[in-house]
């Protein structure tokens, strides 16, 4: 099996960990191809070429690094095995202590394969021209700069004006980026295998306006009103682009989904409890805080 390996070289401890997987590959039946980015401190292993050259994808840092991954695939059915070298980790399945037992598990077929809905969106000009198109697995976001304005613009859902909107900005999340932005602007939670499309609004400029979930077939049509000359685009808080009012953002679920590795014995449950603190304290829960 021919890996692909993506990283960030911020982490402590990296080449360590570079090493100990060119160490264990060969026993495994696991051959690994590089990323430029970590090439060159690997000492070993191939250079990762295009997504379609490679059977799986393992992710070092943080759920940033496994979502730039899941990006790179751009839809080819491969699953991410997530190694988690920062602190939360929620979406990465292996942590930088365990993570060999967690490639050998992944080697020998000991994993789930979860189909992760992901998102397909694209900017149009005034004429209605694409300029900008994306995949992502967590989220969409249009918001404003660093204007200490509101944002106003209106929201379709199949060519349908569902409201206007003033507030900092919107998110339309995937059920996986429900725990990410959208939670944090005031979002619901969502079960990962509950397909849906989920609309927040950043700190809205009236009380009318509440998250909503929708079904996952729908097309979301953001438009900018007015406001600020200069808006942004951001594609799970990492790529993106400049955005007008008059223009368009059109988001839709992805035609493919993106495959993240789980291990037996490990729920989504108990990973918002270990990791984002839910239903309480952790002891009274009878889980060991991590």
């Amino acid at each position: 099996m021919r890996v692909g390996i993506i990283g960030h070289r911020g982490y402590v401890g990296l080449p360590a960990i570079l090493g100990t997987l060119l160490d264990v590959a060969p026993s495994l039946g696991l051959t690994l191809a590089f990323e430029d980015e970590l090439w060159d401190i690997a000492e070993g292993g191939e250079r990762l070429g295009a997504p379609d050259t490679v059977q799986a994808l393992f992710t070092l840092g943080g759920d940033g690094t496994l979502l730039r991954g899941a990006r790179w695939l751009d839809g080819h059915n491969v699953p991410i095995l997530g190694i988690n070298l920062g602190r939360l980790g929620f979406l990465t399945s292996s942590s930088a202590t365990d993570f060999e037992e967690g490639v050998r598990r992944f080697a020998r077929g000991d994993f789930v394969s979860e189909a992760r809905m992901a998102l397909e969106s694209c900017a149009l000009d005034r004429d209605g021209n694409e300029r900008c198109a994306w995949r992502s697995l967590n989220d969409v976001v249009l918001h404003k700069g660093g204007f200490a304005r509101v944002v106003r613009f209106t929201v379709f859902v199949d060519d349908e004006p569902i409201g206007s909107y003033s507030a900092d900005g919107l998110v339309v999340s995937t059920p996986t980026g429900s725990t990410g932005y959208s939670l944090s602007a005031g979002g619901p939670i969502v079960v990962p295998t509950v397909e849906s499309i989920v609309l927040t609004p950043v700190s809205p400029h009236t009380l009318a306006m509440r998250p909503l979930v929708l079904p996952p077939q729908v097309e979301v049509k953001v438009r900018a009103d007015d406001g600020p000359e200069e808006l942004l685009v951001t594609i799970d808080g990492q790529v993106g682009t400049t955005f007008t009012g008059g223009e368009t953002l059109v988001v839709r679920r992805a035609r493919s989904s993106v495959q993240i590795v789980r291990f037996p014995g490990t729920t989504f449950f108990t990973r918002l409890r270990r990791k984002l603190g839910w239903g309480g304290l952790s002891e009274r829960d009878g889980d060991a805080a991590i």
